[in-house]
């Protein structure tokens, strides 16, 4: 999966040749599941019409400050079109266009959309290979870069004076290529390896029936979707469940009973970074399990239990380096429970969640948690959606690495 997905992209064009180009570059960027709105200088719609880029981007596109042709004179808001995007791309990126980003002058409502805007900018410059190596436009390449914008170089080539060399804009996929490489690189969880548990574990009574619980497995996958969206490496512990990974990064391991969870969470623990919890493994499994279907021969049916080995205080007991995240399922005296499983399980944090609180628990779209750490420091949130609850817990988690 992209890490472009999701993304919201202001791409500007403007008035060179290679904003043909820019057909292709907003269909992979739609490709890859971004959404994208352009804005072209009053020039570009030489090279490229608004028509073609906005049925591309499924998006009307911007060029004046307000739209002539129509009765009401409605104003493109320069500002609001800077702040909705989570990055900029300027592709092409003439020496006119770049002169004026360098300098602010703002006779444009792309100037004015970059100067509006608060998340990254990227530029693709393309012109003729004498005009990308003139001083000026060094200046505006320096200028930019030292706003924090960053630079898409260009590439040799033939270009359209005929000459060949360095000032052809880089090609729609190499432009994608680079924007992904670089966002994946600043992800918060680059380079850290996730260990997460989800689900329930089915312990067997016959080769039919079982005993289990009502988890989905909702709040770990959240949690493991998240975390690979991250940037983490997520090795993601399963329990039965009808879900599915929505980032095809994700190795997942599927068990069924608490024994084979223990077995594959050992299997990686080691080697990971941090570890969080959030299956609902099962306490106790039948001591014996029989091979044959058991009959229905009497009025009473007796089953004798033996407790699993618990998999977070192994955990807890072998860990070394890893911020190690558990979860607490309580009915009564949560937070002194709570308290009592960090100190037994020598855990980093505590999830818990109380079945007390309307719209927490099994089978449910939403949760309500507190967070207490090790030092016992109480945090309670208020009921959110699972998939926000994974955010404040990979927060946690994020928080964590960046200590010094």
């Amino acid at each position: 999966m992209s890490v472009l997905k999701g993304k919201k992209i202001l791409l500007g064009v403007s008035g060179g040749i290679a904003a043909y180009k820019t057909a292709s570059l907003v269909r992979l960027f739609i490709k890859a599941g971004a959404h994208v709105q352009v804005v072209m200088t009053p020039a570009s719609k030489d090279f490229v019409t608004p028509l073609t880029l906005s049925t591309l981007s499924k998006n009307p596109v911007h060029s004046n400050f307000f739209n002539h042709d129509d009765e009401d004179a409605v104003w493109n808001n320069h500002v609001e079109l800077g702040l909705w995007a989570d990055l900029m791309l300027v592709a092409p990126a003439t020496a006119n266009t770049l002169s004026k980003m360098a300098s602010g002058n703002c006779d444009n409502l792309l100037i004015a959309v970059y100067l509006s805007s608060k998340c990254p900018v990227y530029f693709a410059p393309a012109m003729d290979l004498d005009m990308y190596k003139h001083p000026s436009t060094i200046s505006s390449f320096n200028s930019l870069k030292q706003f924090g914008n960053i630079m898409i170089p260009a590439e040799k080539g033939e270009l359209a004076s005929g000459l060949s060399g360095e000032g052809r804009m880089a090609e729609p996929e190499n432009i994608i290529a680079f924007l992904e490489a670089d966002l994946e690189s600043k992800l918060p969880l680059k380079g850290k390896k996730i260990l997460i548990t989800a689900g329930p574990t089915y312990e067997a009574i016959d080769p039919v029936r079982f005993i289990g619980n009502h988890s989905s497995g909702k709040m770990g996958f959240d949690i493991a979707n998240q975390a690979a969206d991250l940037g983490a490496e997520v090795i993601l512990v399963s329990g039965p469940t009808h879900l599915k990974v929505k980032n095809s990064s994700i190795k997942v391991v599927n068990v069924v009973s608490a024994q084979e969870m223990y077995n594959a969470c050992h299997e990686y623990f080691n080697n990971t970074d941090a570890a969080i919890a959030a299956a609902a493994v099962a306490d106790y499994r039948p001591k014996e399990v029989a091979l044959q279907k058991i009959k229905k021969n009497s009025d009473e049916f007796t089953i004798e239990l033996e407790k699993t080995k618990d998999i977070l205080s192994s955990l807890g007991a072998i860990k070394e380096k890893q911020f190690l995240i558990g979860f607490a399922l309580e009915t009564e005296n949560e937070i002194e429970n709570a308290k009592l499983k960090i100190q037994k399980k020598n855990l980093d944090l505590i999830v818990l969640n109380s079945l007390q609180d309307e719209g927490a628990g099994f089978k449910k779209e939403t949760n309500k948690v507190t967070f207490i750490d090790d030092k016992f420091e109480i945090e309670p949130m208020e009921l959110k959606s699972k998939e926000s609850v994974a955010v404040d817990i990979l927060n946690k988690v994020i928080e964590h690495f960046a200590k010094p």
